[in-house]
């Protein structure tokens, strides 16, 4: 494990996880148990284990807000009741069983720019199949699939405070190790044949 201030900002040459990028140009769709429309303002809001899916993208949470732009975007707020936290998974480009997947109090998605955001308590991991390969912690994380960039602040409203809690970073080798060979054995030394004696 190695620990690092959480006011890191990570570039995805070691922390890749690039979104999926058929997932744009799919169709959302939207569980719940209660639903409010406002068309005049254009805000949904749901309530009741909430699951939005938009190809392998899947956000859940006890409540959302969605807001949909003039050009169509949606841009989704989750929020939990405290009894489990949001969370979000999206599959990665680059091999056939690569995961990104996150969780927090609050996380806010941002269709247009790709963006995810995530408020107290949260974390972001990435897997291969169901091995971890990597994970941040912190109280504010943002996540970039479009830019490639992680960036992880200690404070909930998104900046760097002075004596909040720190950040943590698990990093898992890329690929498992050689064991060391072992040393090759000693030779038993060749058994000394005695001198022969002279004859009389």
């Amino acid at each position: 494990m190695k620990k690092i201030f959480a006011c890191a900002l990570i570039s995805l040459a070691a922390f890749n996880a690039q979104a999926e990028k058929a997932d744009a140009g799919k169709q959302a769709v939207i569980e719940y148990d209660s639903l409010h429309v406002d068309d005049v303002t254009q805000i949904t809001t749901l309530t009741g284990n909430v699951i939005v899916t938009k190809g392998t993208l899947i956000l859940k949470s006890d409540k959302a807000v969605i807001k949909q732009s003039p050009e169509d975007d949606m841009q989704v707020t989750l929020t939990t009741n405290g009894a489990r936290p949001a969370t979000f998974r999206q599959k990665r480009d680059g091999g056939p069983n690569l995961w990104v997947e996150g969780e927090a109090q609050r996380i806010e998605y941002d269709e247009r720019t790709a963006v995810v955001k995530l408020f107290t308590n949260a974390r972001i991991r990435q897997l291969e199949g169901e091995r971890l390969t990597d994970e941040i912690q912190s109280e504010f994380i943002t996540y970039d699939s479009i830019r490639e960039v992680f960036a992880a602040r200690n404070d909930a409203s998104g900046v760097t405070k002075p004596g909040a809690t720190r950040g943590k970073m698990i990093i898992a080798p890329r690929k498992p190790k050689p064991a060391p060979a072992a040393a090759p054995a000693t030779p038993p030394a060749a058994p000394v044949t005695p001198a022969p004696t002279g004859t009389q």
